[in-house]
């Protein structure tokens, strides 16, 4: 819990400076330094890669472990196609608009970054009640990191993308505008499907699908959502705050 709220905390300290350097001293190189120690946090502490190397080898191909290990892999798999198409993504974006950067609602941006943040820490403590048995506890904050995934997604989607489009960006309209809304809405789809998968774990938690010691879908679940968020934290700088205004 203790490490987790440093985490937390860590975090959203270096999101304010983050937001502090793009007003006061915009630096491309401090910007895309402070993304990348963000992005490494959130990696260690949430996103489980330690458990991609199992402590002893396991031979029963028809064990929950063996079963588990290897679902593992097959999300890590599956995240890293994923990583090439967001990665994709922000370097189209420089390739378009070089170190410019469109006129966006930086109050929004800056709080719909902070839901997303603090939806990834109470994500880690809804697994880590569910793994302590504490399925109250789980639900909980489970219901929490929904709530704010969703207030992100309609943030973006319902309230920025109108208020970009009354500033005549739009998806047509420019390469500032087309790139806006690809890399935007990759990602509100991104946290809908993160939104609908949570739900679904939710719903099974709550009529006891998950039998002890076989909580895979939870914590599959949970790096899901994370990196969902580790996306974010590159797109949010690149798309509100490095380069100056067109």
């Amino acid at each position: 819990m203790k490490q987790g709220l440093k985490v937390f905390l860590i975090l959203a300290v270096l999101t304010a400076v983050e937001f502090a350097v793009a007003l006061l001293v915009p630096s491309a190189f401090l910007l895309g330094l402070m993304a990348t120690a963000k992005a490494g946090l959130v990696i260690y502490y949430y996103m489980h890669i330690y458990k991609l190397v199992a402590e002893e080898e396991i031979t029963d191909r028809e064990s929950y472990a063996y079963k588990e290990g290897t679902n593992r892999v097959g999300l890590w798999l599956f995240l890293l196609s994923d990583f090439f198409l967001f990665a994709g993504l922000l370097i189209s974006r420089f390739n378009l608009l070089g170190f410019t950067r469109p006129h966006l609602n930086q109050t929004l941006g800056f709080a719909v970054t902070v839901m997303l943040l603090v939806s990834s820490y109470f994500m880690n403590r809804a697994e880590t009640r569910f793994k302590e048995g504490d399925l109250a506890g789980f639900q909980a904050n489970a219901w929490i990191t929904l709530g704010l995934g969703l207030a992100f997604m309609l943030g973006v989607v319902a309230v920025e993308w109108p208020l970009a489009a009354a500033e005549g960006l739009t998806a047509s309209g420019s390469a500032a505008g087309a790139i806006f809304y690809l890399m935007t809405g990759m990602h509100a789809f991104h946290v809908l499907t993160g939104l609908i998968f949570l739900a679904i774990v939710l719903r099974n938690a709550r009529h006891g699908v998950f039998a002890e010691g076989k909580g895979w879908p939870v914590e599959a679940a949970a790096v899901y959502w994370h990196f969902v968020d580790v996306v974010w934290i590159f797109f949010y700088p690149a798309l509100y705050l490095i380069g100056t205004l067109i």
